[in-house]
C-alpha cells in the first residue's frame, strides 16, 4: 500500500485534529513535517505527535521537507497563498474551509488549481463526509421525500465559549463569513442549485460586545434559489446547553431532520432533573468522524489519482454567497447574488 507523506501548516484546534488523524489513524498517510508561528505548536508536533522536522516558514517547509501533500489550517486570510504555493512546488493540498477570504483571494487559489490538473486539491467541507449528512443526500438521490425544495439550517456554538467569539469578533468578518460556510454549503448541495436573492438580519441581546464592533450574537438569513427552492439559515454564538447544529430537508413527498436534538451520545440521565440528553460541547466532538473521513478520503484521492467532489469552486461560491449575506445583514436590503 502506497504510504503519502504529509507536512501540515497550523496546530490549533482543529490542526491538532487533523494532525493526530494523518498521524495515528490513516493507515496510508504520514506525518513527516509540521509549520507554525506558535513555538508551543511546533512543540505540541515534537512531543505529541513525533514530528521532528519543523518549520516556522511555510515556503521552506514546502522547499525543505520530505513530503507528498499539505494540509492546510491555518488562519481563513493564509489559505490561498499557500494553497497557490504548495500546488505550485508540486505538492497535493487539502485545506480547511473556507477557501479565501475575498473573491479575489478564491481566484487565485482557481487559477492554480486549474494550472496544476494532476494533483488534488480537496477543499475541507466536512459535513458533507458526516454519516448523517452523507445518508441524507443518498436518500434524497434516491427520491425519499420527493424534489427537495426547502433547506432549514441551524448552528449555534456553546455560550460556555462565548468568551472566545468576542475575542475573535472584530476580525472574524462578521457573523455569516465566521459561521455560516458550511450551512451555505449544504444548501447548495441538498439543493443541487444556486442561490440569486438573499435577506438577512441579526440582533444582540446578551452580549453587547459583539454590537460594539459591528458584529451580532444571532443572525438569520432566507435564501432564493434559482428553480424557486428557499433556505433559511440561523446561526449564533449562545447556546446554553453546547453545540447546536441542526438541518431539516423538505421535500415534496416527506421531509429529512439531522441531529433535531445534539446529543453527545445515545445515553440519557434519569435524575433529579428528569430525563437529560447530554449534548456535545463543540464542533471537534460532533464531526470528529467527518474530520476523520474527509482526510482519510484525501490521502485516497492521492493515492488512486482521482479528483474528490468538493471542488475549488464550490469554495469560491460559498465564499461570494457569504458575502452577499453580510452584505443584506449589513444594509437590510434584499441582494442579489
Amino acid at each position: 500500500m502506497k504510504t503519502i507523506k504529509v507536512g501540515i501548516a497550523g496546530l490549533g484546534r482543529l490542526g491538532k485534529v487533523h494532525a493526530n488523524n494523518i498521524a495515528f489513524k490513516i493507515p496510508n498517510a504520514q506525518l513527516t513535517a509540521a509549520c507554525s508561528i506558535m513555538p508551543a505548536e511546533l512543540e505540541y508536533a515534537k512531543t505529541e505527535l513525533g514530528v521532528t522536522d519543523v518549520y516556522t516558514d511555510f515556503r521552506e517547509m514546502l522547499e525543505k521537507a520530505d513530503i507528498d501533500a499539505v494540509a492546510i489550517v491555518t488562519t481563513s486570510s493564509e489559505h490561498c497563498w499557500q494553497i497557490e504555493a504548495a500546488l505550485d512546488a508540486g505538492k497535493h493540498v487539502f485545506t480547511d474551509k473556507p477557501l479565501g477570504v475575498d473573491l479575489e483571494q478564491c481566484k487565485i487559489a482557481e487559477a492554480a488549481v486549474e494550472r496544476h490538473p494532476d494533483q488534488v486539491f480537496f477543499l475541507g467541507f466536512m459535513r458533507r463526509y458526516d454519516a448523517s449528512y452523507a445518508y441524507a443526500k443518498k436518500k434524497i438521490q434516491e427520491g425519499a421525500i420527493g424534489t427537495p425544495y426547502m433547506v432549514k439550517a441551524t448552528g449555534i456554538d456553546p455560550e460556555a465559549l462565548v468568551e472566545g467569539s468576542i475575542k475573535f469578533a472584530a476580525t472574524s468578518g462578521g457573523i455569516f463569513i465566521d459561521m455560516a460556510i458550511h450551512d451555505i454549503d449544504l444548501m447548495r448541495w441538498f439543493l443541487e442549485d444556486e442561490p440569486t436573492e438573499v435577506y438577512a438580519i441579526g440582533s444582540t441581546f446578551k452580549h453587547p460586545e459583539f454590537k460594539a464592533v459591528g458584529d451580532d450574537e444571532t443572525a438569520v438569513a432566507t435564501y432564493k434559489f434559482k428553480n424557486g427552492g428557499i433556505g433559511v439559515i440561523h446561526v449564533g454564538r449562545t447556546a446554553p446547553h453546547g453545540y447546536h447544529v441542526e438541518t431539516e430537508i423538505i421535500g415534496t413527498n416527506g421531509s429529512i431532520r439531522i441531529s433535531p436534538e445534539p446529543q453527545k451520545n445515545l445515553a440519557k440521565l434519569y435524575n433529579t432533573n428528569g430525563v437529560v440528553t447530554e449534548c456535545v460541547e463543540a464542533f471537534p466532538q460532533r464531526f470528529a468522524e467527518a474530520y476523520l473521513a474527509e482526510m482519510q478520503e484525501f490521502i485516497d484521492c492521492v493515492c488512486e489519482g482521482r479528483k474528490p467532489g468538493v471542488t475549488v469552486y464550490d469554495g469560491t461560491k460559498s465564499t461570494a454567497i457569504g458575502f452577499g449575506t453580510t452584505e443584506a445583514w449589513k444594509s437590510g436590503k434584499l441582494v442579489t447574488l
